[in-house]
């Protein structure tokens, strides 16, 4: 089932939104302020790519300040919109997996400072 659940992703969601989050950490990386934050977008790029079968361990303790930063500056947003789409999914039986997905990007958009994706 996560083979399929992946695949699905994959080719709906999943490569778009992966390309998209690497292209704005590449653009978070040009100045050396802005490379922590870039490495988050590319631990979202990857997740986002195949999300079924991957847990997300946040601990927002490890980086208190700049997971603030990051929530005050996009992360809410983003959370938010992930969360959002999640319940839109989560409306259709089909759709639970994906909008848990959804749930799931939600947790590391809001704090992905010392998450950990195993």
């Amino acid at each position: 089932m996560r083979l399929i659940g992946n695949l699905l992703w994959l080719i709906v969601v999943g490569l778009a939104s992966a390309i998209t989050w690497v292209l704005l950490g590449l653009v978070w990386c040009i100045t050396i302020v802005g490379i922590p934050f870039g490495l988050q977008c590319f631990k979202m790029g990857g997740l986002v790519l195949v999300p079924f079968g991957k847990t997300v361990n946040g601990n927002f303790a490890a980086h208190p300040i700049a997971n603030l930063i990051w929530f005050i500056f996009g992360g809410f947003a983003l959370a938010l919109v992930y969360f959002l789409i999640g319940l839109i999914i989560c409306i259709t039986i089909v759709g639970i997996p994906f909008g848990l997905q959804c749930f799931k990007l939600a947790k590391l958009g809001a704090f992905p400072f010392g998450a950990h994706i195993g």
